[in-house]
C-alpha cells in the first residue's frame, strides 16, 4: 500500500478527513525521522484530549463528584490506554521514524504509539478546531465512557495500597525489578512489591514496569485484606 493509501485509510478510521493533510504526515512523524516531528502537535494534543474527556465525563456521569471524574480522566489517558487506541486504529504501520529506531522496535513501543495518538488529536483541532478533535475523542473513547460505572474506575492498586498502609501509620511499600524478559519492544517486567515491617510481599508481571508495580501492589493489598480480617494475623 503506498503512503497516501495509508494515511486514507488511516483517515477513514479516524472518521476526520484532513484540509491540510501535512498535519497528519507530522503527527505520524518520530523525531528520529527530522526536524519536522509530532512532539507540538503531541503538547497540543495532550491538552486537547484532557479537556475533551472531561466534557465526556461531565455529561455522562451527572452526579459523581470531582475525585471519582478525576479518576476517570486518568484511567482513559494514560499510556496503557492510548496505546491500545494506537494498536485499534493500526498506527504502527503509519508512523515514520529513523532506521535506527526501526531496529530498536520503536514501531510497537507503548510510549510511542501513545504520543502519537496524542499528536493525531493535536492534528485534528489544528486542522478543524475543537469540534472535530471532540468528535474524535468521542469516537476514540466514547464506547468505554458509556458502558462504564464509577464503581468500575476504582483507585489504582498502588494509590489504594499506599492509603490503606497510610491509614494504619504503617510504611508505604518498597518496589523492585526481579527480571526484565524478552526484546526491547516488547520486554515482561516482574516486580515484587514489598512491605518490610509486616514481612509480606508479593510479585506482580507487566508488559511495562508500572504495569507490573500494580500488579504486585494488587495481590499485596489482597493479602494485606485477608489478614486484616477479624481473627487474622493483623488483629491478632
Amino acid at each position: 500500500m503506498t503512503m497516501d493509501a495509508t494515511l486514507a485509510a488511516l483517515e477513514q478510521r479516524l472518521g476526520h478527513r484532513f484540509g491540510d493533510r501535512a498535519l497528519l504526515q507530522r503527527a505520524l512523524t518520530h523525531r528520529s525521522a527530522g526536524a519536522h516531528h509530532n512532539e507540538r502537535l503531541e503538547f497540543l494534543g495532550d491538552a486537547v484530549l484532557s479537556l475533551a474527556v472531561s466534557d465526556l465525563l461531565l455529561d455522562r456521569f451527572t452526579v459523581s463528584d470531582e475525585g471519582d471524574l478525576t479518576r476517570i480522566r486518568a484511567h482513559l489517558v494514560r499510556e496503557d490506554s492510548l496505546h491500545r487506541v494506537a494498536l485499534a486504529l493500526g498506527l504502527p504501520d503509519c508512523l515514520s521514524m529513523s532506521e535506527g529506531e526501526l531496529r530498536g522496535g520503536g514501531r510497537l513501543r507503548p510510549s510511542i504509539l501513545a504520543d502519537a495518538v496524542e499528536a493525531l488529536i493535536g492534528a485534528v483541532h489544528a486542522d478543524a478546531g475543537y469540534a472535530a478533535a471532540l468528535s474524535l475523542v468521542r469516537r476514540l473513547f466514547g464506547e468505554q465512557i458509556s458502558a462504564g460505572e464509577v464503581d468500575n474506575w476504582s483507585k489504582d492498586a498502588k494509590t489504594e495500597l499506599q492509603e490503606w498502609l497510610q491509614a494504619r501509620r504503617l510504611a508505604v511499600p518498597t518496589y523492585r525489578i526481579v527480571a526484565t524478559r524478552g526484546q526491547a519492544h516488547a520486554q515482561t517486567f516482574e516486580v515484587e512489591c514489598q512491605q518490610a515491617a509486616l514481612g509480606l510481599s508479593a510479585g506482580g508481571e507487566g508488559k511495562s514496569r508500572r504495569a507490573a508495580e500494580q500488579e504486585a501492589a494488587r495481590r499485596l493489598l489482597e493479602q494485606l485484606k485477608a489478614n486484616d480480617r477479624p481473627g487474622g494475623p493483623l488483629r491478632s
